[in-house]
């Protein structure tokens, strides 16, 4: 009997493969265009419509050149220009303010009470130099650029752009094998990640989901906006004349946020190729009419369901990864600081990748939260650069007033034009937050998906920035 199911079923799914390459690999679109053409006949035959002189629609106008195949791509990328621009030329002033008030007026304030009340020293140094500096430089940093960028992203959603993305995109993820709504979850993902991966519910296929959930850490998420922005401003918009340097410095960082869109449809196809094969699932979207922006509904979405939760989220995590910057910074071994140890002792590794030991050490303890990579890199730069003079060496985590600053401190640790496109790269391609983790695992339930959606990126992050380096040696010499 046992033999005799198995017959049946091996004939069973030899037929089955044989009429899914007659039908073609069009059959769901084919079916869903005559569905609607039927309909259309139906309704043609039962239903008496006067004559009416065709009027200007608005919503098809619009359409004719949001959806267009020749000008819908140059249009996407214009307007997510127009808005990396505004975020980077917004944010600037209030960042120096928060920071100037944070770090410059509160800090000092609460390292003389701490010496007023007779606090120890490590301990003054663990909640005020580590845990309160951590989240003083997430609140100056992100406050600004998501108070900034969620209002214009929610009122593109409000106004029903961003279905038009999804439908721009639909066919691009569909011959990669995925799912076009997956064009939705990766535009969550330019939020967050961790929401871009909930998002991904909306995708009814398993298969096409787990595809979704492991590519969105491509999308550059909120909190690894300030070290694209600032590497970005530093090294790209200091190659070029200053009159340029705010819009090549956004072209930059839009130019990221591209290419972690390529990376997703690579991979996409690879994943729905090997591992993950199967036929994309047909998807029917029915464009929504557009719709004036609410402002006051806009920003109130924008900033209390959005920005203040994301940074909450952010707050939370920096301030124990601020407590671990300051002890690995202080707690030393042989004379050398734990901190110095691990540099010195992958920086021979990290060097053939285009990156350094600070690099590195900065992404283990911002595994929490990506915001504080750029604190935690400044700080043990000048942990490192004190050795041979240059810096305090205290182990304190702190802002500075300036981009000039900022690039000092890294010039003195040795960063070049290469540094600077590699770190770009790598906070492209690199392991999801702790959040983010988690929340993949809540979805898919499976250790298998969650190591892979976390060590993937970390691999092609090594591997991309290997073969930059390699190329921009062999070129341009150093």
């Amino acid at each position: 009997m046992n033999r005799t199911n198995g017959h049946n079923n091996e004939a069973i799914l030899s037929l089955a493969n044989n009429l899914r390459w007659e039908i073609g690999e069009n059959f769901h679109d084919k079916l869903m265009e005559s569905i609607y053409a039927n309909a259309t006949t139906i309704a043609h035959k039962s239903v008496t419509t006067p004559i009416e002189k065709p009027t200007f629609s608005f919503d098809r106008a619009l359409d004719r050149i949001v959806t267009s195949p020749v000008l819908g791509f140059p249009m996407m990328f214009l307007i997510l220009a127009v808005i990396f621009w505004l975020t980077i030329e917004g944010a600037n002033v209030p960042s120096a303010m928060l920071a100037s008030l944070l770090i410059d007026t509160f800090h000092p304030i609460l390292k003389d009470f701490s010496f007023t009340i007779g606090l120890p020293w490590w301990l003054g140094g663990v909640l005020i130099d580590g845990a309160y500096l951590a989240g003083a430089w997430v609140i100056s940093v992100m406050l600004p650029p998501m108070a900034i960028f969620f209002p214009l992203f929610t009122l593109l959603e409000d106004f029903g752009y961003l279905p038009r993305v999804a439908f721009n995109m639909d066919n691009l993820y569909r011959k990669a094998g995925a799912h076009g709504k997956q064009a939705l979850t990766m535009a969550m993902g330019f939020g967050c990640n961790a929401a871009g991966v909930v998002a991904a519910r909306v995708i009814d296929s398993p298969r096409e989901r787990i595809i979704a959930i492991i590519t969105n850490n491509f999308s550059l998420c909120n909190g690894r906006w300030p070290t694209q922005i600032l590497i970005a401003t530093i090294f790209i918009g200091g190659a070029v004349p200053a009159h340029l340097a705010g819009l090549v410095s956004a072209g930059a960082v839009v130019g990221i946020a591209v290419l972690g869109i390529v990376f997703s449809l690579v991979v996409s196809w690879a994943l729905s190729r090997t591992v993950l094969k199967g036929e994309a699932s047909a998807f029917s979207l029915e464009l929504p009419p557009y719709r004036p922006p609410r402002v006051l509904r806009t920003l109130y979405t924008s900033l209390i369901d959005r920005t203040l939760i994301v940074l909450w989220r952010a707050v939370i995590f920096a301030i124990p990864a601020g407590i671990v910057i300051w002890l690995v910074s202080n707690i030393t071994v042989g004379g050398e600081s734990v901190a110095e140890i691990f540099i010195n002792w992958v920086d021979p590794v990290t060097l053939i990748i285009g990156l350094n030991g600070v690099i590195i050490l900065a992404y283990i303890i911002a595994i929490p939260a990506n915001e504080i990579v750029i604190p935690t890199i400044l700080m043990l730069t000048v942990l490192v650069t004190s050795i041979t003079g240059v810096g305090s060496g205290d182990g304190v985590m702190f802002e500075l007033d300036s981009v000039t600053a900022t690039e000092d401190i890294l010039m003195a640790g040795g960063w070049t034009l290469l540094t600077g496109i590699n770190l770009m790269l790598f906070s492209l391609l690199h392991n999801p937050c702790s959040t983010t983790i988690y929340t993949i695992y809540r979805e898919t339930k499976s250790v298998k998906w969650t190591v892979v959606s976390t060590l993937l990126p970390v691999v092609m992050g090594i591997a991309v920035c290997f073969f930059v380096t390699q190329i921009w040696r062999l070129v341009v010499g150093n």
